[in-house]
């Protein structure tokens, strides 16, 4: 079970636990890093009134950048997103078990059965924020290789990490760093409180072997169902910290179409919706849901697995 669980016989150690978050990032992201090429592709590219978007459907979007870019395109930026996933899912998941333990020990019980999906909305927030302030810089590297089109302005993480650092100053590799804690805090315990009502859900529908573990098929069919959940819910800030985080980025943006500035969080927000409508604050959210399902729920599915396995090791 994601979460401390303090009626488990087995208790993992924190190296474990780690070793799992770990392992859940790098299979969540290898998973999904298409569709977050192409649902940042379309985040990124305003919503233009007199001429046709460069970016207009799934299908189409694909078969562009295939045959401008070539197929590897669509796993641009994959390197520094793995050393993001890797340590985001260390990270995340370390805190939050841990944060989940404490909530054990200080709160009254129910706060562990009754009131679960509450507690455990609240330390995913909590876990998630501290996590995305640890993983930023790496997000915004991502972020611009994910963004640049041809010819290329960086061509490593080191030379873009350097490049950025020397043009654009420190202060850079936290560009959008407001608009990513109102999007992840929500977001995510959203995602672990609905997840823990899934699978109690789950349970009391359908039942559970004696292990009283989640197995792979319902934490992949809850995994993806708190993702896409949480997802429609802050889906709109998503799109207004991707807009800041390619910011002075124009020069590799132009082959893209219309590019824009904006002055901080609720500049970029207001101007998308008189600008673009309220579908601007949307555009991408077709490939945006796609990818929050599948990653959610590879990602909560394996590491519920490894954790299954690391407790059958230990019995």
């Amino acid at each position: 079970m994601v979460g401390y669980d303090p009626s488990q016989s087995v208790q993992l150690s924190q190296t474990e636990i780690l070793l799992a978050g770990g392992l859940s990032g790098a299979a969540s992201r290898a998973v999904g890093q298409p569709l977050d090429v192409l649902k940042i592709r379309f985040q990124i590219e305003p919503i233009k009134r007199l001429h046709v978007s460069k970016y207009q459907g799934l299908y189409q979007a694909t078969g562009r950048i295939i045959r401008e870019e070539g197929l590897r395109a669509l796993w641009k930026g994959h390197v520094p997103a793995q050393f993001l996933s890797i340590l985001y899912g260390l990270s995340q998941f370390g805190l939050f078990e841990l944060i989940t333990k404490q909530s054990c020990d200080y709160f009254p019980s129910a706060y562990s059965t009754v009131y679960l999906p509450v507690t455990h909305f609240v330390c995913g927030a909590m876990s998630s924020s501290l996590t995305t302030l640890i993983v930023q810089p790496l997000d915004v590297l991502r972020t611009r290789f994910v963004a640049q089109g041809e010819p290329k302005v960086y061509t490593g993480m080191v030379s873009a990490a350097l490049m950025i650092r020397r043009q654009e100053g420190l202060t850079a590799f936290y560009r959008g760093s407001v608009p990513a804690l109102s999007t992840v805090a929500p977001q995510m315990g959203l995602q672990f409180g609905s997840y823990a009502l899934f699978t109690a859900t789950w349970k009391n529908t359908f039942g559970r072997s004696t292990s009283n573990r989640p197995g792979a098929v319902e934490s992949m069919i809850c995994g993806s169902g708190a993702g896409v959940a949480s997802k429609l819910v802050v889906y709109p800030m998503d799109l207004v910290k991707k807009r800041l985080q390619v910011q002075g980025f124009e020069a590799a943006r132009v082959s893209f179409g219309e590019v824009r500035s904006y002055r901080g969080m609720v500049h970029c927000l207001l101007m998308t919706l008189r600008e673009e409508g309220l579908k601007g604050i949307y555009k991408g959210l077709t490939p945006s849901l796609l990818k929050a399902a599948t990653v959610a729920g590879v990602h909560l599915s394996v590491y519920e697995q490894v954790c299954n396995l690391f407790i059958t090791w230990k019995h």
